[in-house]
């Protein structure tokens, strides 16, 4: 989904490759410090925000977040001098929990792909840490060897090194697509006009905000490494990504 609205231009929908830029500070507060351009994610859709640092003046500040709200805020570390408005910085990226954020969520809809093809299930939730990760499904009955099913599968698409695609479209052509939404309930608000659709050429297609990988095989060997029962046929997948 896109936000229109903030004063940030942000990078990272552009180039998710991109770890380093230069910017100008627009304003600091107790809300954190907003630049003209960034490429920091602010989290969303289960992925947490990155990580990283402003250079400025021979100073470094570390950002320990980022978060949406009326501006994209970039969150300095406690005890950090914070960059006054007018500064021009350095922004750059933690790369490697980016990078692992996205081969973790990429990873995550592969799973959802999978899990909806060959069982028609729903995703009820699903939350990620760098190379670490769960996601629920609607999903009442465990049928035998499903761990090892799902697991077999997945691995099989990334092996197929399918190509990750990321476009936005107007809402009502991106709600035109079957089964765009693959949550059990719609999750991207009304006010949102264009939607941003990631689509796992030939397995996987619904709106997402999130940061990907180029191709699956990018993401990495993924492990199911438990399958839990949350209750009213929901199960949580916890899943592993792996060199």
């Amino acid at each position: 989904m896109t936000d229109t609205q903030w004063r940030t231009h942000r990078l990272e929908l552009d180039d998710q490759t991109l770890r380093e830029w230069d910017a100008t500070v627009l304003a600091t507060g107790e809300d954190g410090i907003v630049l003209d351009r960034s490429a920091f994610y602010p989290g969303g859709g289960g992925q947490p925000p990155d990580e990283g640092v402003l250079l400025w003046g021979g100073v470094e500040t570390r950002i320990a977040g980022a978060r949406k709200g009326d501006d994209l805020y970039l969150i300095p570390a406690d005890g950090d001098p914070v960059p006054p408005p007018g500064t021009a910085v350095r922004g750059a990226l933690a790369d490697g929990r980016r990078t692992a954020l996205m081969r973790t969520h990429s990873g995550l809809h592969v799973l959802c792909g999978v899990v909806f093809r060959d069982y028609g299930s729903l995703v009820t939730g699903g939350n990620m840490e760098p190379l670490t990760a769960r996601m629920d499904f609607d999903l009442p009955e465990l049928p035998e060897g499903f761990r090892d099913a799902v697991e077999a599968a997945c691995n099989a698409e990334v092996g197929r090194d399918r190509r990750i695609d990321i476009r936005v479209l107007p809402r009502a052509e991106a709600f035109a697509i079957p089964d765009i939404i693959r949550t059990a309930t719609n999750l991207v608000p009304e006010n949102v006009r264009d939607v941003r659709i990631v689509d796992i050429v030939g397995l996987d297609q619904q709106a997402d905000g999130g940061m990907h990988v180029a191709t699956t095989s990018q993401i990495g060997k993924i492990e199911v490494v438990k399958i839990e029962n949350k209750g009213r046929g929901f199960r949580r997948l916890r899943i592993r990504i792996v060199d």
